[in-house]
Parts: structure tokens; sequence; C-alpha cells
């Protein structure tokens, strides 16, 4: 993986940490964050984002250089075996010769266009699928950790109710035996 791939999911970890050391707000499964703080890790992430983006329109543009290389050298082939032609038109075979290079050199020029157009879309998918599997595996190591927050403080409050509900059934059999 490239160092911003993990830059970027570093810092998806780092707002996970915040949110599961962050203080409970009471009677919720809420909790208190840094704005400030999760806005500037927001602002790294959208920071990084579109290197990965740049790093594909290169591999594009490369694409594109390399193939218009290969029709200036196809071109420039074509011109040259043309000149040949008219100056060998005697020699048939000089003809001949001069027409097998050239298909070669667009054969060979049209496969490595077709090697660099797969190897760029490959290398975009794999990115995106790169990225997009580590959203999915942050999303959901945030939504158990929310669920499990969550279910702590159910418990807590569930046990603060309970603890209040069995002192006031205390009172009220006290009082009843104080009129007795």
């Amino acid at each position: 993986m490239e160092k911003i791939d993990v830059n970027i999911i570093e810092l998806l970890e780092y707002i996970q940490d915040i949110v599961d050391t962050s203080p409970k707000v009471p009677m919720s499964s809420k909790v208190m964050v840094d704005k400030k703080e999760i806005i500037e890790i927001i602002d790294q992430v959208v920071h990084y984002l579109p290197d990965q983006f740049k790093r594909a329109e290169w591999v594009m543009s490369e694409r594109e250089r390399i193939l218009t290389e290969a029709k200036k050298e196809y071109d420039s082939l074509r011109k040259e075996t043309m000149v040949m032609m008219r100056q060998n038109v005697e020699n048939h075979d000089i003809v001949k010769e001069a027409k097998l290079r050239a298909q070669e050199i667009i054969a060979s020029a049209q496969r490595d266009a077709k090697a660099i157009r797969l190897g760029s879309r490959d290398y975009s998918d794999e990115m995106l699928t790169q990225l997009n599997t580590a959203i999915e595996e942050e999303k959901e190591k945030l939504i158990k950790n929310l669920q499990e927050s969550f279910k702590i403080a159910a418990k807590e409050i569930d046990n603060s109710l309970s603890g209040a509900s069995q002192v006031i059934k205390e009172n009220v059999k006290e009082l009843r035996n104080m009129g007795k």
C-alpha cells in the first residue's frame, strides 16, 4: 500500500479512537468530541484523496502521451516507407519488406496501446477498490464500537434505575411499617 493510503487509514482509525475514548453523554449513547479536532482530521483525509485522483489522472495522461508517441512513430515510419517505396519501386522485395515492417510496427504500437489502456484501467480499479474496502472496514468498526457503547450505556442506566427503584420500594415498605 502507498504511504497516502496508510495515512488515510491511520486518520480514520484516529477518528475511531477519538470516538471510543471520548466522554459519554449521560443517559444517551452519544459521546462528546472536540469538533475542531475532528474537522482537522477530516480536512486531512480530504487533502489526501485528491492525490489518489491525481495519480489516476497521471496514468491516463501518460497513456495518452504514449499513444500519441506511438501514432507519431507510426506516421513517421509510414512516411519513411512511402519514400522507400518511391525510391525502390523497381525492387519489389524491398517494398514487400517495408510493408511487413510497417505492419509489425503498427501491430506493436496497437499492442502497447492496449496494454497501457488495460494497465491504467486495472490500476484505477485496484486503487478505488482498495479505498472502498478500507472505508467499508472502518465503517463496520465504527458501527460496532457505537453499538458496544450503546449497550454499556443502556446497562448503566438499567443498573442506576434498578437501584433507585429498589430504594423507593424499601422506603415505601419502611413507611408502611411505621404506620403499624
